[in-house]
Parts: structure tokens; C-alpha cells; sequence
């Protein structure tokens, strides 16, 4: 019997895009490949791509090219977001054999054996069942955390943001709980000790499911999360599973109905991603956010008396259309007054179709990188301060991989708060800590650690 033949899959953006790849890859598995590494030989390589910016469109297309270098006489196939944008602009990659929409995910593997046949190729050597159905026997978050989408779909229409268009043209969809819970009962029996339960946007789950009349941005605030938190206390009893964490959430949602219900879940992690964006308000308004600054403000003080310690992590666009300099300043100083735990900083990226590309006052690209390094400076002060809270302390962290540091290995993994944490791998060793365990350990300053860039 001939070998399996070999797909490959690497996966760009959000946590939404590594939950479809691993569903893309036990497809796969299920129609006989082989699943290897992307730097490896393969006969299939799946790039799942992302267009959030102008640097992911361009990681988009270089992976392309490199699956291309990797095997010249393989299939390639490119899937998602940025393929779908550029499609929609009478683009398209020609290192691509295969160019699949996020509606069209789902059907990859059986897309790729048909381009196969049609072209005189080896198909796969037949079903070969996984060690579960629907769970790859090699995922992209390893065996200690596991994604887990529970809605696609966005109807914010930011205007600097194309994800609206090529995510369901702004149509909300959520699962059905029970086909959540059961997935999640998939990933405890497989051993996964922690899930992160995402979206395309989160906070915006059983809004479509509800029988309340008004429009979607009236449900969203009357809804105030009931349906997001009911879910989360469904989770919370699934033997086996001790971590939830949550993506990213709409500050809008944290009302003390919604953080009252997320407190009587005592597996949640008091973790909290929540955009913002700018902390200006007219710079808010132009990028149509639907909160001010202030209201940004009071959800971190409605988190705060709830949770001790609370990981408050963001997003922020520097230099988007219209920032003056007192405007960024506004930014950097709200931030540092919120004392947020970690800032993912981005230069605003001008997208083709957006009402931020149309907008006067576009800002020069010297004045974007200066801010962009200005800002990244003062997110590590925030951080180095947020993080020397744990000094001292004990903490649980679950183990997840072995890592290489300044020259040094360690056993590194994340608390609960999200902060990456390392013991030496000899005294990880002595004391018998492993990947994927919860250990309790008592926080040094050697042992905090900075996430790569």
C-alpha cells in the first residue's frame, strides 16, 4: 500500500482562522492525508489567510509563494479572508492553485481531491479515521488549549474594517449550545485542559437566536450578554476542561448584569481582550465605534470590581485619518489611567472599499511609525508593572512546550491572567513538571517572561 500523501497547513490572524484550520484539518485526515508540518515536503498546502491589514495581506502572499517554493508540483490552496477581499477587487494570486472562501472552508478537502482528479493527480489513499471525529490527531494550538468558535459574523461596520464584507456581509450566526458543549466534551476527553471560546465578534453571540424584535444594535444592549454568559455556565460543568477563556469582547457588554453572571463562572479566566481603538473620542466617532472613551473607562472599573487583578489587554490603531498629535497623546495618556495589562499596537492600514480609506487627513507614514513606536514603548512599561504584581506570589500555570530564551530552556505556559511564566527546564525536570499540567508556582522575577513578538 502506497504512502498517505501529505497536506500542510499554516494559518494567519485571529483565533477564529486556528479553530477553522484544525477543523480543516481533521477534514483532511478524514479524506486519508496525512497531516505534516508546512516547512516540511507535502503534496497539498492550505494557507488560511487574513486581511485585517496591509502587513497580513502581505504575510498572505508571501506564505502563498513560499507553499509554492516548498513543492512546485503541489496543489496550493488559499483560503479566506484576504483571498476573499482581494477577490472581490478582481484580484488574484497566481502561486494559487485553488482559491476557497470562508463559506467554502468546510468543503476543502473534498474542493482539493476534486482538483486532483481533474488534473491527473494521486488522490489520497482513502478515510482514515482520526483519534475522534472532528478533532485532528495534529492541531495548531498543541494539546493543552483549544479553540473554539461558537459564532462567525459582524455587523459593527468599523469604518476602517473590511471584515464585516468577507465574514457573512455583517450576518450574525451562532451554534447551538448543545453542538458547543459536545465539541468541548470532544476536547476534555482528548485531554485539553483549557478552551478559548471566540468569535468574529463574541459579544455579539444569540443575538441572531433571540426572539426580541429590535434591530441587532438595540438586541445587543437589551441582551446585556445573557445569552453569552448562559452559555459560559454550561461550559463551566464539563468534567476535564479547568481553563475558559474568552476572545476578544465589545466593551459595551460590560454591564453588572453580564459580569455578575461571568463571576459565578469560577473556570473563567480573569482575562479580558477588549478594543479600543483610540482613546479619543472624535477619533472614535470617525472610526464609528459604538462607546466613548469613558464608557471604555467604567467597563474596566466594572471588571476590576469583580476580579482581582483583572488582565485588561487591547487593541489600538495609531495614525488613523485625522489623528493630530494632541489626539494620540489623548490615547497614550488614557491607557496609562485604564492601566491596562498589554497593548497590541498596529499602524492604521488603508483598506481598499472602507470609508476610512475615502477620509481627509490621512497620515503620513514617518508619523504612523513614530507614533507606533511611542505607543509599543509605553505598552511594555505597562506590562513590566502589570507583571511584577505576580512577584512573590504563587501561581497556577498550565505548562505547554519547551522554549529557548536568551540561550536558556525553559517549560513555559500561561497563568490565568494570560502572563507567560518559565521554570528552567532542569529544575522543571527535578520537580516533575510536564506540558499540559497545572502547577502551582511561586513567581520570581526570572521566572516572567516575555511573550515573542
Amino acid at each position: 500500500m502506497k504512502d498517505r500523501m501529505k497536506a500542510a497547513f499554516l494559518t494567519l490572524g485571529c483565533k477564529v482562522n486556528y479553530y477553522e484550520t484544525e477543523k480543516m484539518m481533521a477534514d483532511f485526515e478524514q479524506h486519508g492525508f496525512q497531516v505534516v508540518d508546512f516547512h516540511e515536503s507535502a503534496d497539498v498546502y492550505v494557507i488560511n489567510t487574513c486581511t485585517v491589514t496591509n502587513m497580513a495581506d502581505r504575510k498572505s502572499r508571501k506564505m502563498i509563494h513560499r507553499a509554492r517554493k516548498n513543492n512546485p508540483n503541489g496543489v496550493v490552496a488559499a483560503v479566506g479572508c484576504y483571498v476573499e477581499s482581494a477577490g472581490k477587487e478582481g484580484e488574484r494570486d497566481t502561486q494559487a492553485d485553488l482559491v476557497l472562501l470562508n463559506s467554502e472552508k468546510k468543503d476543502a478537502a473534498r474542493r482539493v481531491l476534486s482538483y486532483m482528479k481533474q488534473h491527473g493527480m494521486a488522490a489520497a489513499e482513502g478515510p482514515h479515521r482520526g483519534e475522534e471525529r472532528g478533532m485532528p490527531e495534529k492541531t495548531v494550538s498543541g494539546r493543552t488549549r483549544k479553540y473554539i468558535k461558537i459564532q462567525d459574523g459582524c455587523n459593527q461596520f468599523c469604518s476602517y474594517c473590511t471584515i464585516p464584507y468577507v465574514r457573512g456581509g455583517g450576518v450574525l450566526s451562532s451554534r447551538p449550545a448543545e453542538d458547543v458543549l459536545e465539541e468541548i466534551r470532544q476536547a476534555a476527553r482528548l485531554g485539553f485542559q483549557e478552551v478559548v471560546i471566540t468569535g468574529i465578534h463574541l459579544s455579539s453571540y444569540g443575538i441572531d437566536c433571540s426572539e426580541a424584535k429590535p434591530s441587532s444594535a438595540r438586541k445587543f444592549v437589551q441582551l446585556k450578554g445573557a445569552p453569552l454568559v448562559d452559555l459560559l455556565q454550561k461550559v463551566n460543568e464539563v468534567p476535564g476542561i479547568h481553563r475558559i477563556r474568552l476572545g476578544s469582547l465589545e466593551p459595551r457588554i460590560l454591564c453588572r448584569e453580564f459580569l455578575e453572571g461571568l463571576s459565578q463562572v469560577d473556570k473563567l479566566c480573569p482575562h479580558f481582550h477588549l478594543s479600543l481603538q483610540s482613546g479619543c473620542d472624535a477619533t472614535l466617532r470617525r472610526m464609528n465605534r459604538h462607546y466613548t472613551a469613558e464608557q471604555y473607562r467604567e467597563g474596566c472599573d466594572c471588571i476590576r470590581r469583580y476580579y482581582e487583578h483583572p488582565a485588561i489587554t487591547t487593541d489600538v490603531i495609531v495614525g488613523f485619518p485625522g489623528e493630530t498629535e494632541e489626539e494620540f497623546e489623548m490615547t497614550r495618556r488614557f491607557v496609562k489611567d485604564v492601566r491596562l495589562a498589554d497593548i497590541h499596537v498596529f499602524p492604521y492600514s488603508v483598506r481598499t472599499g472602507t470609508k476610512a480609506a475615502q477620509m481627509d487627513g490621512q497620515v503620513s507614514p514617518d508619523a504612523k511609525r513614530r507614533r507606533t513606536e511611542i505607543l509599543i514603548a509605553d505598552a511594555v512599561q505597562l506590562k513590566t508593572a502589570y507583571m511584577g504584581w505576580f512577584v512573590g506570589k504563587m501561581e497556577k500555570v498550565l505548562f505547554e512546550e519547551v522554549r529557548e530564551i536568551d540561550g536558556h530552556r525553559f517549560l513555559v505556559g500561561h497563568n490565568e491572567r494570560y502572563m507567560l511564566f518559565g521554570v528552567p527546564v532542569q529544575e522543571a525536570l527535578a520537580n516533575g513538571y510536564h506540558e499540559n499540567q497545572i502547577v502551582q508556582v511561586e513567581i520570581g522575577r526570572r521566572n516572567c517572561l516575555a511573550e515573542p513578538s
